[in-house]
Parts: structure tokens; sequence; C-alpha cells
């Protein structure tokens, strides 16, 4: 019998799957009870209040899953879960009507000034001229990132008549088509929406996306939204363009700090706010607690998941053997998606040499785990890569190929956009370790990892001493640095790497180089 703990309060419906599961026995306590003996449960099942520590796993020896109900594993350390072998899943897709809904709600509310009337009538006043709205019908709608929520809020969009403006590097002219929506660059939504709302998730890149200077391009009486994670949002730059008059208004349910307490966008009557509801409906938390009970169940039948967010289980022999690619792939993925920022219709991956020996089809879904990274906004991992992919109407091609290009095994990666096409390839030497030793048609061999970028110039008589100069300069030391050209004269690359990650400031320098042709930071 399977010991499953079910440690935070989870809607009793949806454990339905596992309540009928003749060899599980559901435990509903917290995990500081001392009735419950953590050594025996075979699976627990969280939400948000309980967090499952490095330190909480060693007391729990036979914990086989790991199951949160809802999105964000921000209270999991996967990492040590992962290295126990435990597998973690989610419930990435059970909020995401939900979420879609209350941001629609909040964006209605805030142009037709619903909470403020509200309060007043119930101070019994009655002043008609005083919350005068806008409506919705022929706005210009800029949603930042278009995954599962931002997608389905684009489709109301349309419905409402409103012209949807979309940011997000991943999509393609053929899935903007059949949304009906306009793909822009971050700035172009910046100075053409009337309504900005942001959908991405929270990582390094995104933190403070839209931040005081991003504020400055936007024209006067543009409204913002955030429904997804705070801090995507400049709060404090947010309220003080609300406050000079440049915003007409915000609706924010997700905060840097929460609970906020005392909050300078609280004191503006153009902003209105909600205690992170975005997830907070009965049909939402039924949808996530039957799809982690469900996953949970389809674990103990031996059955593979399908929303876990860190490796599967495989044996250690298998493993030990595929590791080194398994990270080179992921590596590869890593640089290719910081390399081509644009909608990536087609990845096409070619093994060659003793790889090819391996279960190849492990490594591709590892190699786009890795170039999904940080991009989009659920976890992608060797269980939902090729779903993702799909998703997002990306063309995944594996072939096997006996030219290995010199070295005892490769893997080469071309990534195709609509008008042009990038490729890595990169190869595992013992001894020394994975290399990348060819991109986007130069010959070149360094280690990927660290904070790195990637130059492409013109090969001419003291570029690279000029690009030294400007770092130097900046107090900014190259730890190590590989060149490669095609042919004298013509364009070559130089990959340089950090002891740290290269700063914007120092970025816009080396950009005005004259034989600069393209400049990409890549972190690993």
């Amino acid at each position: 019998m399977y010991q499953v703990l079910v440690a935070d309060a989870i809607n009793a419906e949806g454990l339905q799957p596992l309540l009928e599961y003749p060899d599980a026995v559901l435990i509903e306590k917290k995990v500081t009870d001392p009735d419950v003996d953590l050594e025996k449960m075979d699976a627990i099942l969280v939400r948000s209040a309980t967090t499952v520590t490095e330190e909480l796993l060693e007391k729990m020896p036979q914990l086989k899953i790991i199951a949160r109900a809802g999105v964000g594993v921000d209270n999991i350390d996967v990492a040590a879960a992962t290295k126990r072998g435990i597998v973690v899943v989610n419930a990435p897709d059970g909020n995401t009507i939900s979420t879609a809904e209350h941001t629609f709600a909040m964006m209605a509310a805030l142009m037709r000034n619903i909470p403020q009337a509200h309060g007043s009538v119930k101070n019994l006043e009655w002043k008609r001229n005083a919350f005068v709205g806008q409506e919705l019908f022929g706005k210009a709608l800029g949603i930042v990132g278009l995954g599962r929520i931002g997608s389905e809020i684009a489709k109301r969009a349309k419905v409402f008549g409103m012209n949807v403006l979309v940011f997000d590097p991943f999509l393609t002219k053929e899935r903007a088509k059949n949304l009906n929506v306009q793909s822009c660059t971050l700035d172009q939504i910046l100075e053409q929406a009337d309504i900005i709302t942001v959908h991405t998730p929270l990582t390094a890149e995104t933190k403070g996306l839209i931040n005081e200077e991003a504020i400055k391009k936007t024209k006067k009486g543009v409204y913002f939204l955030n429904c997804a994670r705070g801090g995507i949002i400049d709060e404090q730059a947010l309220a003080a363009y609300i406050g000079n008059g440049h915003i007409g208004g915000a609706a924010i349910d997700v905060f840097e700090v929460e609970p906020p307490g005392e909050h300078p966008l609280f004191k503006y009557d153009n902003v209105i706010v909600t205690p992170h509801l975005g997830a907070s409906t009965k049909e939402a938390q039924l949808n996530v607690a039957t799809q982690v009970a469900k996953e949970v169940r389809t674990y103990f039948e031996d059955k593979p998941v399908s929303n876990s967010i860190n490796l599967p289980a495989i044996s250690t022999d298998i493993y030990e053997k595929i590791r080194p690619f398994h990270n080179l792939s992921k590596q590869i993925g890593v640089i290719l998606s910081q390399c081509v920022k644009e909608g990536v219709h087609e990845l096409s991956i070619n093994y060659a040499g003793s790889v090819t020996e391996l279960e190849t089809s492990y490594l591709t879904k590892a190699l786009l785990s890795g170039f999904f990274k940080n991009r989009i906004d659920v976890h992608v991992n060797e269980v939902n890569a090729l779903l993702t992919a799909k998703e997002r109407a990306i063309t995944v091609g594996e072939k096997i190929s006996t030219d290995a290009f010199g070295y005892a095994n490769s893997i080469t990666v071309t990534a195709k956009v609509e008008d042009r096409q990038f490729t890595i390839r990169g190869t595992y030497i013992d001894h020394y370790g994975p290399r990348i030793v060819f991109m986007n048609g130069f010959n070149i061999d360094f280690l990927p990892e660290g904070n790195l970028l990637y130059v492409q110039h013109m090969d001419r008589p003291g570029v690279i001493g000029r690009v030294g100069k400007i770092l130097g300069d900046q107090s900014i030391n190259i730890a190590t640095m590989q060149v490669g050209r095609k042919s004298a004269g013509g364009e070559a690359i130089m990959v340089l790497s950090f002891d740290k990650p290269l700063d914007d400031a120092s970025l816009a320098l080396l950009q005005k180089l004259d034989d600069i042709v393209l400049l990409n930071r890549i972190h690993l």
C-alpha cells in the first residue's frame, strides 16, 4: 500500500482518483503533526502552505513523488528532490481559464471604474459623471507572453473587438495567424498599446521587464495589468508614473512581496488590486487537485507522468552513460535559445558517432528543455518537451549520421526562422568534457559554461583590440577568448567568457563599434 500525505488543504472532490485507487492510503495531516510517520510516506501533496525543503526530504526516505496542486513550485526544493530520484509534478494548466478570466475581469473593471463606482454608491453617493469609463472595443491590447494564459486572453480580446498585439520570442507567423494576433517587438507593444498585460514567468530576464525606461516609451494614458507574477512590472516606477498622470490606471493581482503591506500604489483611486486571486475559483482548485491526484496515481501504476518538472527516473547505469551527452544537449539548447530570439518554426537535430548508440530521443528532449528554459510560462523537461514544441508549432526533426566531422561524437542542431537559420555543433571529449565546435557557419572551440558573449564581426585589424579596450575601460576581466573565421578579411566570430554577466551599458558600447555584426549574451 502506498501512503500519501496530503499536507495542505486540497479539494476533496479532486482527490477522488487517489481515493478510488485501492493501493493508496491518504493521510490528511501537516508535516509537523507528531502523529505523522514521515519515514513511511511514498507521496506528498502540497499547495503553497507547506515548504518541501531538503531537510524535510531527509526525513522521508521512502518518498517517491511530490505533487504541487498548482503551477508554481517555489516552495519545493526541486534540485534536492531530483538528486534523490524523487519526481516532482504540478498542474500547469489547471488554473489557465481562471487566471485568464480574472485578468479580463480586472481589465473591464479598470476601464469602467467599477470598484470606485461601487464604493461611491455604497456610500450613498450618485456621481455618474465621476466614473465615465472607456470601452474595450477598438482598443489595442498588448500581451507580453503568449503562453496558455496569454493565448486565452487573446481569444477573449478578439471577441470583444480589440486589436491584439503580442510580444513573445517564440511566436511564429503561423501561430500568430491562427490566433489572429499581430506579432510585435516589446518596444512596439510599449509604443502602440492602449492596455498592456504581462503573462511571462518570473525569471532573471523578466524581472523588472516593465521598468521606468519601458514605461517612458508608452503612450500617455496607457493602462497596465499584472495577474502573472509580482516583480515583472517595477512597482515603484508604476506608482511614480501613475502619480505624474502618464499612466491612466493599473490593475494588480500579484506583488513582488506578498502580502505587500503599505504600498505606494494604494493611494491612487485609478489603481485596483486583489490579493493574488488569479487561481482562486472553485473550478480551478478542483482542476489542479484532480490533475495532481491523477499524476500520482499514474506514477504508482508505473506509467509515464505528463507534468513532471524534473528528470524522469531512469536506472543509474543508463543515466551514467547518457549523462555527459544529456548535459551537452541541454547546454546546446540554452545557447541556441539565446542566440535565436525570433520565432523558431523548425529544429533539426543530427547525431553522429558514439552518441548514436544511446537513446537519442532522450537527448532531443533534454535539448528542447534547455531551448525553452526561462522563455515560456511553463516548466519544460524531458517529459513535456515535445508536447511544448508541438503547442508552439515548432517542427522537431531527429537524424542519425555517420559523419561526426572528425570527432568521436557530435550533436548538430539547426534552428530555422522565417528568413535565416542558425547552427550549433557540440561534442563530448573524454577528459576534456563538453565543447562547442561550430556556430553559425564558423569553426570554434569553447567550453559551454558560465557567462559568455558571442561576437560576430568583420575580420579586420584592431577589432579584437577595440573590444578588449572597451571591456578593460569598464573594469571587466575577460576570462577566456576563442576565435574563428571562414576566410581572411571576411566575417569572423569570437566567444568571450567572464566571471560575471556582462552588463547592459558595456554591451551598448560594444554595439557601437563599426565592425560588429552581431552580439549575443549567453548565460549557462
